[in-house]
């Protein structure tokens, strides 16, 4: 089965019904989608394939066959990175940082389709985004930011 993750192509050798996660981070050996809760209620494992924001913990790679996939990874690069990840470092949102790449990969997703979001929109669009540490202000302070951000590009 061929995938296209990050921009690079490879031929993976699996089971059509293995989720995506296990793809990613057995196969692939990208770590940044983490394995929270297994049933897609956390979002430690969010990815966007073909720019909207899935669960990969509970996406059959044979769903995804063929579209593009985004990780972490893949977002930013340190020199470079996404206004989503500048305003996270710019708000010290990460506290364990676990969550992290899936908070960050959700919050750009939304953010493509809703450049102007409101307190009450980012609540409601990062609500299945699980954070144990409880950071949800600068979560949502930082969404803003990155809003901002990419409208003065």
């Amino acid at each position: 089965m061929q995938l296209t993750v990050n921009g690079t192509e490879h031929d993976v050798d699996v089971e059509p019904e293995m989720p995506l996660l296990w793809v990613l981070r057995d196969e692939l050996n990208i770590t940044g989608p983490k394995y929270g809760c297994g049933i897609a209620q956390c979002g430690a494992c969010t990815v966007h394939i073909d720019g909207m924001a899935v669960r990969s913990c509970q996406l059959a790679v044979g769903d995804v066959a063929g579209g593009v996939i985004t990780t972490i990874e893949g977002l930013g690069q340190p020199e470079s990175l996404h206004a989503v990840q500048e305003a996270w470092i710019e708000n010290q949102v990460a506290q364990c940082g676990y969550c992290q790449s899936g908070q960050i990969m959700q919050a750009a997703s939304f953010l493509d389709f809703n450049p102007a979001p409101t307190d009450d929109d980012i609540d409601a669009a990062m609500s299945g985004n699980l954070c144990r540490c409880g950071t949800y202000p600068r979560i949502r302070a930082a969404v803003h930011a990155a809003a901002k951000k990419m409208q003065e590009v």
